[in-house]
Formats: C-alpha cells, sequence, structure tokens
C-alpha cells in the first residue's frame, strides 16, 4: 500500500516564499506523474503542478506559471513544491497525489491513485 504525506506549509506574507515536500512509501513505488493540487474554503480541487517520474517533464498551471517550481527526487520518493512570490489567492490547502498509469493531461485528478492528507497555505495580505 503507497502513502503520500505532504509537509511545509504554513502562513506567510504576501511577497514571500514556501516550500512544500511529499514523500511516498512503498517498495515498488514508481509512478507515472505526481502533482500538486490545490483547495481553497468553497472553491473546487484544482491542479497546480506535475512533474513525470520518468524523464522529469512538468506541467504548471496558468496561475503559478514563474512563480512555482515542481521537482523530484526518484532516489527518495520524494516530489517538492518551492512557492515563491505568494499571493494572497494562493491561500489553501495543498495535496500531493500519484498516479499510476499514463495521465494526460497532467491535471486530471481522477486519474490519481494516492492522495496525501493534505497541508495548509495561508499567505496574508
Amino acid at each position: 500500500q503507497v502513502q503520500v504525506v505532504e509537509s511545509g506549509g504554513g502562513l506567510v506574507q504576501a511577497g514571500g516564499s514556501l516550500r512544500l515536500s511529499c514523500a511516498a512509501s512503498g517498495r515498488t513505488f514508481s509512478p507515472y506523474v505526481m502533482s500538486w493540487f490545490r483547495q481553497a474554503p468553497g472553491a473546487e480541487r484544482e491542479f497546480v503542478a506535475g512533474v513525470r517520474w520518468s524523464g522529469g517533464a512538468t506541467h504548471y498551471a496558468e496561475s503559478v506559471k514563474g512563480r512555482f517550481t515542481v521537482a523530484r527526487d526518484n532516489s527518495k520518493n520524494s516530489v517538492y513544491l518551492q512557492m515563491n512570490g505568494l499571493k494572497p489567492e494562493d491561500t489553501a490547502v495543498y495535496y500531493c497525489a500519484a498516479a499510476r498509469f499514463y495521465t494526460s493531461p497532467y491535471s486530471l485528478a481522477q486519474r490519481y491513485d494516492y492522495w496525501g492528507q493534505g497541508t495548509q497555505v495561508t499567505v496574508s495580505s
């Protein structure tokens, strides 16, 4: 059974930075893609960024391009989200997710098999 655990959320002022981490457990863990999603209060869950496990191809939501960077470390079964230039509208619970099989585009939430419990990111103005 694969477990996915996020960490690194917190409270930051607008313009600041945070780095989220996501670690997956499981001896045979080899997903097709790992991604970050977020959900703000009263809103639907939305795709933020994703990275293909083999090759490292990335994809970002338009709202975070140029500010967020997603990266993976295959040796540690981990994926990271570096968030710079944070804005109040980035406030949300951020979820890490892993898809076992081919997923295109990365934003298709229903294709993901494993989800973390989420970590809160709050950006104050």
